[in-house]
Formats: structure tokens, sequence, C-alpha cells
């Protein structure tokens, strides 16, 4: 096997990819753009109805998984579910919701993680909503020991826009240490929510400081998927904006240092990157397995 061969081996790299037509048709698009992970919605992400998967849809789902090298596999729940929320409507909803996933996610697909965002306080303050995803994650817990779930909840850090949480590795901290079950419960790192927030990926020192900043509020060990997307705001702007990898603040230059540093270079990647054009992911992920390079081979620098 020749080194350029060895280092595609090596990189784990995916894509968010949809499930239109069918969910079973998602692993077969994955595989065409040659990734070796991915992410998926387990429905319609701006809807709370759920559609019924179908016993044919889940069997040609597991059947086309287990023929491909993909793995692992995350699903991403519904931006509607708001875990911070004030309001007892919206909020148990959001439970309702969220434990529904975990059903399809582990009794039906089955799929080990299931990354979400903490939540919106909507005015209610950081501390208020923090108490109440702490209380929302142990209801969840709870309620998957009784049905014997065992997929694992993904925090993801946020941009800090608006009245969104999770946006510090402090934040994060205090939302797993409030769980009764914390071996349920890891981290889901997106390197553009990180940037916006004002952790500098840019650089080597930046990395660095960001990396210690994790190990020392959460652990490393805590990190089981990356979320790799360039920032289209400069550092620090609290604004949610992804764009190609390369084309924004982060740059290639803090991205080969990303894909290829010690800690991280073994994690699933993802990408959640614009999709404008059919051929966006396939740029996207070629570009980022040009930047892995070969064990024991230096970084060459790249300008700018």
């Amino acid at each position: 096997m020749t080194e350029e061969e060895k280092r595609k081996q090596r990189l784990k790299i995916g894509c968010h990819i949809s499930i239109a037509g069918g969910i079973e048709n998602s692993v077969k698009r994955v595989e065409e753009l040659g990734c070796s992970t991915m992410q998926i919605f387990s429905k319609n992400a701006a809807t709370w109805r759920e559609k019924i998967l179908k016993k044919g849809e889940i069997e040609s789902f597991r059947e086309n998984l287990k023929n491909s090298n993909i793995n692992p596999v995350f699903i991403h729940t519904s931006y509607l579910v708001n875990l911070a929320s004030p309001s007892d409507e919206l909020y148990f909803k959001s439970i309702n919701a969220f434990i529904e996933e975990m059903k399809r996610a582990d009794l039906l697909l089955p799929v080990p993680y299931l990354i979400i965002h903490p939540g919106t306080h909507t005015g209610a303050g950081e501390e208020y909503g923090i108490q109440r995803i702490i209380r929302a994650l142990n209801i969840i817990l709870e309620k998957s020991e009784d049905l014997n779930l065992k997929t694992i909840i993904l925090l993801e850090d946020t941009a800090g826009a608006g009245t969104h949480l999770g946006y510090t590795f402090g934040q994060l901290k205090r939302m797993m240490e409030g769980a009764k079950d914390r071996k349920r419960i890891g981290m889901c790192f997106d390197t553009c929510h990180a940037y916006a927030a004002g952790y500098d990926l840019s650089h080597q020192e930046g990395i660095e400081h960001t990396l210690e900043e994790i190990d020392k509020y959460l652990g490393l060990g805590q990190l089981k998927v990356i979320h790799l997307n360039d920032s289209k705001f400069p550092l620090g702007s609290r604004k949610d904006r992804h764009m190609h990898i390369g084309k924004g603040y982060i740059g290639l230059k803090g991205f080969k240092m990303l894909v290829n540093h010690k800690y991280l270079k073994d994690l699933p990647f993802v990408l959640e990157t614009p999709k404008h054009d059919e051929k966006d992911d396939l740029n996207n992920i070629n570009l980022v397995k040009s930047l892995s390079v070969p064990e024991n081979r230096p970084l060459v620098q790249i300008e700018g």
C-alpha cells in the first residue's frame, strides 16, 4: 500500500448527507463521495412531525451500512428541539421529541451517536438555561435507561449567537457534570462555532490553547466527532455561518493543522459546509483529504 493510500485510509472523513427519497439512500450517496463516516437527520429537521420509517427502509439502511465502510454514523437532532426553553410547553415537547429520536437511532437503525445543540434560554438567563438543560438531560437519560437505549448523546459547542448556550467549554462542563450518567454524554466539536465563539483555530498556538481548554474542562476523551467547517465571519463574531474549507477566516493553514493534530487525526471529521452546487461536498472532501499527511512526515506550511 502506498503512502497516499495509507493516508486516505487513515483519515475518517464524511459529511452531512440528505435522506431524501428514503433514509437507505444516504449510505450510497456518501460512498459515492468517497466518505468513511456520515451524519444524517432521521426526519425532517424543520418539523415536529415524524415520518414513520417503514420496515423495508430500515432493513435496506442496515444492509447498505453493513456492506459499506461507513462507520460511525451520527444523527443530528431537529433544530426545533430546545432543552433550555423557559416555556414548559416547548421544553417538554423538546424532551419528548429527543427521546423519540433516541428510540429511532437505537432501536430502528441503529446509530450510536445523537448530536444536539444544548439550547437557547431566550432571555431567561444563562444560569436558568443551563439548569433547564441539566434537568432535561437527566429526564432523557432516565427514560432511555428504562427503554434500554444505548445511544450516546453528543453536546455540540455553539457560536453563542443570540441566547444560545454551550459556547464555552466551561458551560458544556457544567451540563455534563450535572448529568447523572456522564458515560452516556460526549462532545461534538464544531470548528466554525468555536472560532465564532472566540477560539482561534487559524494558527498552531490558538489550536493548542483550544485543545488545552477542552482537556481542562471536559477531557479530550469526550471528543467523539469534529464538525469541520470554516467560518464566514471573524473571530469572536458570535455568528454561526459555515463556509467552504479554506474559504473563511480559519483558512487552509488552520485546517491542515487540525486534521493532522495528534489528538484529533483519528477522530471522525464531518463536513457541514454550504451546498450551493452538487459538487460542493465532493470538492470539500477531496480538499480535506489533500490536507492530511502520512505518519512521520512533517507538515509543509501553507502560506496565508
